[in-house]
């Protein structure tokens, strides 16, 4: 049985050890009609409109909105290929929507187009979002809106289990996929830039980028942010400018070992 209360208080503790400014967000990729959760809302049945899945995505973090998007509610299309909710036109993959706005060729537009992130199309019908601390659905991750001293504790926090470094692809495009198709292929943590049309039709700040989390990993990374924060690692944090400032004791030796201390 799924143990809702436990993500509630993951939620609860990753906005009180992260200081968010805005809900984490439990998200779960809908595979069929009866999965959409009890009591979401859809944007064209109930409020009588489209929306891009950022403003979604926005409502559901700001507001605290139990939603649920389908190919029928989505407004951009990038969300309906990455999320394989339709097969992605020869237009598309000719590179159109980038060329010549803002790539040199069509060709570089294709470029980015093929390798463009996208799940198996005909698996998924929508996606959901509500806050992590009132979700009623077991999410497949969780989307964190985060400054850049957040994502730092976050990424702290994530290399606790294993050490190793973060690897992800960046785009200027698309952050509703780039910060959802990797983690579900993957089942890594995944960073994504707020693209253009989050920061100007969903109100990203300028200050945000997207941290998320697979469902499987989330109690590692709560686990992580325990542990760096019995050693200062926690927000907020205190600042100095104060030249040769003490050195952890790792640190003093390991540059003493380097030889120029």
């Amino acid at each position: 049985m799924i143990d809702l209360d436990a993500y509630h208080e993951y939620g609860e503790e990753l906005e009180r050890r992260v200081r968010l400014k805005t809900f984490p967000l439990a998200v779960k990729l809908l595979e069929k009609e009866e999965d959409v959760p009890e009591g979401a809302q859809r944007p064209v049945r109930d409020f009588g409109y489209h929306l891009s899945l950022c403003q979604g995505f926005a409502m559901s973090r700001r507001e605290g909105i139990l939603l649920a998007m389908l190919k029928e509610d989505m407004w951009c299309f990038e969300p309906v290929i990455g999320y394989g909710l339709a097969e992605p036109p020869e237009y598309f993959l000719e590179g159109h929507n980038r060329f010549p706005e803002d790539v040199e060729t069509l060709e570089v537009g294709s470029n980015y187009a093929r390798e463009f992130p996208r799940l198996e199309v005909g698996k998924y019908i929508g996606i959901a979002s509500a806050p992590l601390t009132t979700a009623n659905f077991e999410p497949d991750l969780v989307m964190i809106y985060c400054d850049s001293p957040q994502l730092s504790l976050l990424l702290l926090g994530r290399e606790y289990k294993d050490g190793f470094s973060l690897k992800c692809s960046l785009s200027s495009h698309a952050a509703c996929v780039y910060a959802v198709v990797p983690v579900v292929q993957s089942g890594e943590c995944q960073v994504a830039i707020p693209c253009r049309g989050d920061r100007y039709r969903a109100m990203a700040g300028d200050d945000e980028m997207v941290f998320t989390v697979p469902k499987g990993k989330l109690e590692d990374l709560l686990l992580g942010l325990r542990r760096v924060d019995e050693y200062g690692s926690k927000l907020p944090r205190l600042y100095t400018m104060k030249p040769e400032y003490e050195l952890k004791e790792s640190y003093a030796k390991i540059g003493k070992m380097l030889g120029y201390m």
